[in-house]
């Protein structure tokens, strides 16, 4: 199988792309994943904050109940609150990391991807190789697109994660994931590999989707 992912030069002649494009190809889209997306729907900032809020306000309500001194309460409330606001500082930075690094490029004959927060690769994905599209939903006309692979054609899970669809760990699904608008690009994205299949006699099938993370599991957000 030909290998998808290459590592990338430290100057890119095109941002996203690892050379300029040949003759008669043209770049239709290019965006990046909303850290703030990101942040919320891939990494649970909003779980994490909440699970701290029970810890500190558990810890209040049981101190009181056994009858601790009101400073070593407000003491374990000041260690909670720092070590939440570190946590969630830490998820912050590491999202505006991946929205910084990543970059996916749609043109009329493939994919990229180009991703890495400590090393930079590049994913490249023909359209004579993609089997579906796929439009998970995040609420209003943010959400991710998947591409389905067909059969022979295999990525490493891990080392593509976090931009792979859920935990289909045997059959792993590149995606673009946490797009403010991903119904638009999953539409760009549907219509150039319909123009690919037809400008070279190909069937490729092409099934955008609508989905909600609780229709389908995992809804491609990679941390579930």
């Amino acid at each position: 199988m030909k290998q998808f992912v290459a590592r990338e030069h430290e100057i890119e002649p095109v941002p996203g792309l690892p050379g300029y494009l040949p003759a008669g190809e043209v770049q239709l889209w290019q965006g990046r994943p909303s850290a703030r997306l990101f942040a919320r729907h891939v990494l649970k900032n909003r779980w994490i904050a909440a699970y701290f809020a029970v810890l500190i306000a558990w810890g209040v309500a049981s101190g009181l109940y056994d009858g601790r001194p009101v400073a070593g309460i407000l003491f374990s409330v000041a260690v909670l609150s720092t070590l939440a606001a570190l946590v969630l500082g830490l998820i912050e930075i590491y999202a505006f990391a991946v929205e910084r690094t990543t970059l996916y490029t749609i043109t009329s004959r493939r994919v990229v991807i180009r991703f890495g927060v400590a090393f930079s690769m590049s994913l490249n994905l023909p359209y004579a190789q993609v089997n579906a599209v796929a439009l998970g939903g995040l609420g209003g006309r943010a959400g991710h697109v998947a591409l389905a692979l067909k059969p022979g054609h295999r990525l490493s899970w891990l080392i593509q994660w976090p931009h792979v669809r859920g935990f289909r760990l045997a059959e792993p699904e590149p995606s673009l994931i946490c797009l403010p608008d991903a119904r638009q690009v999953a539409g760009v994205l549907a219509l150039a590999i319909t123009q690919h299949a037809a400008a070279t006699s190909g069937h490729a099938r092409v099934t955008p989707e609508t989905a909600t993370p609780a229709a389908v599991p995992g809804a491609m957000a990679a941390a579930e």
